[in-house]
């Protein structure tokens, strides 16, 4: 299951980002996986947005620091940050984007390697593989959706599902510093990164 993945490599990547940060070194993504079997619940589904103009990754996925210009990176982060590539990810192509010397606040994201069954993937997990599943308000007609083995927003951790196409999303998991926690939603802050990402990956299309 591709975002169950991406849970486990979270949590081995925020031990290797309490190491000394370098340009060339591991996203520390905390959202999925890639297969094209997605998690199944016994729940029925809600309703499913549907995605009218469907964006093709095969180009963003081959650079997927791409996804965030630096300018973008400074308005969600600060004026200072540094990025960590992982095209061959396991779970995906990923990027990190973070601030040095510090483990939050930082921005992942993750491209499947395959379709990964879309946004639909992620409403049918809901009370199987995820605790957490909460449609958010769309963005320019592409579905965004907050999911989570469990919720972490209290702790300032939320991971979104930005649907790029019926059968495929791309996953953006921020942390928040440890001074922000509890002064905003992280999922609203998540947004924002997705929201930056869309326009981005939109452009390179």
């Amino acid at each position: 299951m591709r975002r169950t993945i991406l849970v486990f490599i979270a949590a081995t990547l925020a031990l290797a980002a309490c190491s000394t940060p370098t340009t060339n070194g591991t996203p520390t993504p905390t959202g999925g996986g890639s297969n094209s079997n997605p998690p199944k619940s016994t729940n029925p589904a809600p309703e499913v947005p549907k995605v009218e103009k469907p964006i093709d990754l095969a180009q963003i996925k081959q650079t997927p620091c791409k996804a965030l210009t630096e300018a973008q990176a400074a308005e969600l982060l600060g004026p200072t940050t540094e990025t960590a590539s992982q095209p061959d990810g396991p779970a995906g192509p990923a990027c990190r984007w973070s601030v040095p010397s510090t483990t939050r606040p930082r921005v992942n994201v993750i491209f499947s390697k395959a379709p990964d069954g879309g946004t639909a993937s992620v409403y049918q997990a809901k009370g199987g593989a995820y605790e957490l599943v909460e449609p958010l308000e769309t963005i320019g007609g592409y579905p965004l959706t907050a999911y989570g083995t469990k919720d972490e927003r209290p702790s300032g951790k939320c991971s979104v599902a930005l649907g790029t196409s019926d059968n495929e999303t791309v996953d953006i998991v921020l942390e928040q510093s440890e001074a922000n926690i509890g002064k905003k939603d992280p999922c609203d802050a998540a947004r924002e990164a997705a929201i930056r990402v869309l326009t981005t990956i939109r452009g390179s299309n």
